[in-house]
């Protein structure tokens, strides 16, 4: 199968042949049809977090199952799947809690299931590695989806979706009314701002230096938009002299962190969403932490649950209430991955998504 390789960090991917081992106890081989350019793919083939190389990224991605390993029994051949990076155990406390994104297993510590022309080792990132024709991953890392959402859209829930709709909905429980500001309108920040219209806020303040992605994020329900530059000031006057009750910081800057910090009202929360490159460090005033009894949490992959969020999600985009095809800046052939990746760098896209099969 072809895939597009990482063997240098910050070089062009390479699309090369690669040898997919068969399924094992416990997972699935799945046809990749589609898979969408996140931005923490663009940073980890960047080296923002390091790692083996070489290495396949891509972990947004919708396929169809073509072959299942030993004890998977509630999938067969030709069912339409999500492919997510949430590998979980299902028995260690956080699974247990209902949290399985903080899973405690090691599956670090499985063999990758990739091998190059050489029959070297390459590395599955993200536990993934769906910038391929195929995969094969942990069935707990499946959900399955219905017909009559096209993979280009489908694919977009694995991740993008699931992280921004799900770090309003199920980490902060934005309740009705409430006063929201999102740091970042690209792909994960659009979706917190479509979190925060299906929660009910009262007033959704995107903030983004550039004028298109303001513009979007109005589209998608932000109530208001405003520039990063002033933002404070701009934000105090919308809320009030207030502050807001949650602020979502959806891109990897510690800087912006720490000035939407200082958007929140007294008893605000703030949710850090976006990946900062490790070894990032972030300035908070404990004592105003403290007596303002304000709240910072951190929202991996939204704490979702695939079996439980992507359902309804499917549901609230039936309804009209949830857009994903709008979400598409444009389309690519795998051999085009470097042109994708270089327009989601840029900023100017929302999501790139590399299509195998034009529809189910």
């Amino acid at each position: 199968m072809r895939a597009a390789v990482c063997r240098g960090f910050g070089e062009p991917l390479r699309v090369e042949e690669l040898e997919l081992a068969p399924p094992g106890p416990g997972q699935v081989a799945v046809r990749i049809d589609a898979v969408a350019i996140c931005q923490s793919d663009v940073a980890a083939a960047a080296g923002a977090w390091g790692g083996p190389l070489p290495t396949v990224f891509g972990h947004e991605a919708a396929g169809t199952v073509t072959a299942t390993g030993p004890g998977v029994v509630d999938l067969v051949p030709g069912t339409r799947v999500l492919v997510t990076l949430i590998r979980a155990c299902g028995a260690c406390p956080a699974c247990a809690s209902g949290v399985p994104t903080s899973c405690d297993h090691a599956f670090e510590t499985l063999a990758t299931p990739l091998r190059d022309a050489a029959g070297l080792p390459v590395a599955q990132g993200m536990a993934t590695a769906a910038f391929a024709e195929a995969v094969v991953v942990d069935r707990s890392q499946l959900v399955q989806l219905p017909l009559d959402v096209p993979p280009e859209a489908a694919c977009l829930l694995a991740c993008g979706v699931l992280t921004g709709v799900g770090a309003v909905v199920n980490v902060a429980k934005v309740p009705p009314g409430a006063t929201v500001a999102v740091v970042g309108a690209g792909g994960v920040g659009l979706n917190a701002i479509q979190g925060a219209a299906l929660a009910g806020a009262g007033r959704i303040i995107a903030i983004d230096p550039l004028p298109a992605k303001r513009e979007a994020a109005r589209r998608f329900g932000a109530t208001d938009a405003v520039e990063a530059d002033g933002a404070a000031a701009a934000v105090r006057a919308l809320s009030y002299g207030r502050g807001v009750d949650f602020a979502f910081v959806a891109v990897g800057a510690p800087g912006a962190i720490e000035e939407a910090a200082l958007l929140l009202a007294t008893r605000g929360t703030l949710v850090v969403v976006g990946l900062a490159p490790s070894g990032s460090a972030v300035r908070l005033d404990p004592t105003v932490l403290a007596s303002r009894n304000q709240r910072v949490l951190g929202a991996r992959m939204g704490q979702s649950v695939i079996a439980r969020d992507v359902p309804w999600l499917i549901e609230a985009w039936r309804s009209g209430r949830l857009r994903l095809e709008a979400l598409v800046t444009a389309r690519f052939r795998l051999e085009e991955i470097n042109e994708a990746i270089a327009a989601t760098r840029e900023g100017a896209a929302l999501r790139n998504v590399v299509v195998f099969h034009e529809r189910w």
